[in-house]
């Protein structure tokens, strides 16, 4: 039973009194990890290789390693905008150098207004993770202190995305010499008001703690920066971190998920970047292989899809590029992910899982049309994963 399990998951932890013994942990992991005692947060940890082995060193690398975040913050948030504050203050000693309408594109201010529109996109993004959930709108109990010290006067993320629309508005209008008759408060009324409540000072949303990672994200990966998608792969290992029952950890899920989602993104990031589509690691050679393994597993379905001209791409690039993101329910998800981060080849056992998710619904594909099958495609019928698992797994043991 699960009470079982978990005691051997808490062994293969105490076990190794220091070093935690990463193959037992894997093997144990990949069966589902306990939510209780703040288990699955704690393995997360290890298995995205973010936590060392040797539990030793946990303690001064935590501290380093949050120090280090609050450093990000600082430089990629707090100092550009007091450097905005300030500017406001005292119009006539501002350079020319440094004044926000100098068309010189090495300007500060020129990064400033290119960052705007990353956290615009961001901010969209974020503010409909999982909607059917409350989580998301709810205060976090460990409003980041450093952000929100009211000691400092700077342009909040919060702030700067209000003061970017209504710019925008104003630009609209401006241009076009009338006010456009749709537009009157249509940007700064992007979301019902009584849905996004904006939550008073002192207390933010946990989205805006995610809207804050992904920002830190893109200014520290300029190469990639932020591409929507990415909310959809934060948001569960934040949920899993940020409801720990432990505090001690609770209280660091925002640095914690900044790191464990950067060593995730570094394995997956590959999927978002257009260029990288040619190479092995790119996303179109992976779709390709959920149609060459399932040619090798179930032929008939494979030429069945073939000649509705199904393609992968069709399907398989959310599935893949999303982690099964968007397929499931959050709980549901966050039990593959136990799956997928046990895997030492991770996103191998994914292509095993999408192949399997095929095979399950084989009797349907094969009665339907094209329209039918796209439809079963696109909202995938099956809720439960653990059949899905076991099927994946089946056909891992059987190749």
């Amino acid at each position: 039973g699960t009470s079982s399990h978990k005691t051997r998951i808490e062994k293969t932890m105490a076990l190794s009194e220091e070093n935690i013994d990463l193959k037992a942990l894997r093997e144990l992991c990949f069966s589902g990890i306990p939510f209780e005692g703040g288990i699955r947060a704690l393995c997360w940890k290890i298995l995205l290789n973010y936590l060392p082995p040797d539990q030793t060193l946990w303690d001064s690398f935590l501290k380093k390693q949050r120090e280090v975040y609050s450093q990000f913050l600082k430089e990629m948030i707090i100092q550009p905008g007091i450097a905005k504050a300030n500017l406001g203050l005292s119009r006539e000693d501002v350079t020319m150098e440094d004044h926000p309408l100098n068309p010189n594109p090495d300007s500060r201010w020129n990064t400033y207004f290119k960052d705007n529109e990353v956290l615009l996109q961001i901010d969209k993004d974020v503010r409909r993770l999982y909607p059917d959930m409350a989580f998301f709108q709810r205060p976090t109990d460990y409003p980041c202190q450093l952000i929100l010290d009211p000691q400092n006067d700077y342009e909040t993320l919060r702030r700067r995305v209000e003061q970017t629309t209504l710019k925008a508005q104003t630009v609209n209008r401006n241009r076009s010499g009338v006010t456009n008759v749709s537009s009157p408060g249509k940007a700064l009324n992007l979301y019902p008001s009584n849905e996004y409540e904006v939550l008073p000072n002192g207390s933010e949303a946990h989205w805006e703690v995610v809207e804050r990672i992904l920002f830190i994200y893109a200014k520290l990966n300029p190469g990639i920066a932020y591409v929507q998608g990415m909310n959809e792969i934060v948001g569960p290992i934040y949920y899993t971190f940020a409801t720990d029952p432990n505090d001690q950890w609770k209280e660091h899920a925002e640095a914690d998920t900044f790191f464990c989602f950067t060593n995730l993104m570094s394995e997956n990031r590959d999927n978002f970047i257009k260029s990288l589509d040619d190479s092995q690691c790119g996303i179109t050679y992976k779709m390709e292989s959920v149609y060459s393994m399932l040619k090798d597993k179930d032929m008939e379905l494979y030429l069945k899809l073939q000649e509705q001209n199904i393609k992968p791409q069709y399907f398989t690039f959310r599935w893949l590029t999303l982690l099964l993101s968007q397929e499931f329910l959050l709980p549901d998800v966050i039990r593959i992910w136990d799956t997928l981060f046990s895997d030492q080849d991770r996103f191998h056992f994914l292509i095993l899982v999408c192949c399997a998710m095929l095979i399950l619904i084989r009797d349907h594909l094969l009665a339907g049309d094209f329209t039918i099958n796209m439809r079963l495609l696109q909202d995938y019928p099956i809720s439960d994963v653990h059949t899905i698992l076991t099927k994946a797994k089946e056909l891992q043991d059987n190749s």
